[in-house]
């Protein structure tokens, strides 16, 4: 798998401006209601007074005016500086011109007269537009001051996951993603899709694949999308030995409709016709052969292939009336299984329900997980998404049944539905 799973080193930020300009908008009293009033002073008081009324009537490049202009007088007070400051930067916000308006804003927060309760707005702005100006450092540190002061929401940590990832910290990208999903989580919305291609990408660049892994299965879980699926699998696959648990992972693959290459379909079919399920590897072949991702180099190949594996499941199919009665006089259900096995591999999911039930109700069927996830797919198949999930869910009392091969049909299960 390629190292750069998703391009998101310079993801755009998820910035919310109309925060910013909100927040600008309001005027330095309002940020001390229910506090003692401080008073401009009256040596620029008229210049003052001048700005207020332009920015009332939105002319921002006068106020701006007004406002330089008071800014040279002497004997300002703390007050003085940082409504000055604070207006240039509400002028600034308004002309689009968030660089100056950041200046600004820390020009007002080097005065020193911010009370407590204004800080915590205060840092959630300067991060605000430190971020949107790409000014990685300095956003990272007013994040810091908005998030131990409680102001910064959970979109803010995501944003400072995704700053300390192009500062090319993945360790505190993780830490600020976790806070971030747990935020989202309590307040009871889903978490970011980003946040987790975030961990997906900085455990790929560390070739870290059980990270890897982690990761993908989040992203399953959260989108349900097939190239998560697609990437998922074919790492659980690829140091997979034994043919019986490949098998059950391209099945996964299949019935999430994540096969993009026509070898996968080629090697699953012909798998599934090794071990005696020339119906259902006929059934893996068609798809390849109408979802047109057959190269011309292996359509020779592969049509042989199928009409081979058509020959041999329409001799099944002839002899499922045989196979019925026999099954049915056994005592054991490992026939009623294969009975199973048979119709689902004919299209016939009803009967295959059926029979598998039934083998399973009578015992000594030699392959569990295969008649368990069998019977899933096919009450998954004629809609019966909660007799399904009951099936996969014994797939967990199969002894021996394979780890990943159990995770990946329970996260079938988990989104079956959805």
């Amino acid at each position: 798998m390629s190292h750069s799973i998703f391009d998101i080193r310079r993801h755009p930020l998820v910035l919310c401006l109309c925060a910013c300009i909100g927040l600008a908008a309001v005027s330095p009293a309002a940020f001390s209601a229910d506090k003692p009033k401080q008073e401009i002073s009256r040596v620029i008081a008229k210049e003052i007074t001048a700005a207020q009324k332009a920015m009332q009537a939105n002319q921002w490049a006068e106020a701006l005016k007004n406002l330089e202009a008071a800014e040279t007088k002497s004997g300002l007070s703390t007050y003085d500086k940082k409504t000055v400051a604070e207006f240039k930067g509400i002028c600034y916000v308004r002309l689009n011109n968030l660089k100056g308006a950041q200046t600004a804003y820390e020009q007002a927060l080097a005065t020193g007269g911010y009370t407590a309760d204004e800080l915590p707005k205060t840092y959630r702005l300067l991060f605000q537009l430190a971020a949107t100006n790409k000014q990685d450092s300095k956003a990272i540190e007013y994040g810091k001051q908005a998030a131990d002061s409680g102001s910064a929401t959970d979109e803010d940590l995501l944003i400072m996951s995704q700053l300390y990832y192009q500062q090319k910290d993945c360790k505190n990208s993780g830490v600020w993603g976790d806070k971030a999903i747990a935020a989202f989580k309590k307040a009871g919305q889903p978490p970011k899709e980003v946040l987790y291609q975030l961990k997906l990408q900085c455990a790929s660049d560390a070739n870290d694949t059980n990270a890897m892994k982690a990761g993908l299965y989040d992203l399953v879980r959260l989108t349900n999308k097939t190239n998560y699926w697609n990437n998922l699998i074919r790492l659980e696959r690829q140091d997979e030995r034994d043919d019986n648990n490949t098998r059950m992972i391209y099945r996964v693959m299949f019935d999430t409709n994540s096969m993009n290459a026509d070898t996968d379909y080629i090697e699953m079919a012909q798998l599934l016709g090794d071990a005696g399920l020339p119906g259902e590897a006929q059934a893996v072949l068609e798809k390849a052969m109408s979802s047109g991702v057959l190269k011309d180099e292996h359509k020779e190949r592969t049509t042989r292939l199928l009409n081979a594996l058509k020959t041999r499941a329409d001799a099944d199919k002839k002899g499922l009336p045989a196979l019925d009665a026999e099954a049915s006089k056994n005592p054991a259900g490992q026939l009623d299984v294969k009975l199973g096995e048979v119709y689902y591999g004919a299209g016939d999911y009803q009967n295959a329900a059926t029979a598998i039930n039934r083998g399973i109700g009578k015992g000594q069927v030699k392959q569990l997980d295969e008649a368990y996830v069998y019977l899933g797919r096919a009450q998954a198949a004629l809609k019966n998404t909660a007799e399904a999930k009951k099936a996969f869910e014994k797939l967990k009392t199969v002894p021996n049944v394979s780890p990943r091969v159990l995770k990946l049909w329970e996260l079938y299960s988990d989104k079956l539905g959805s």
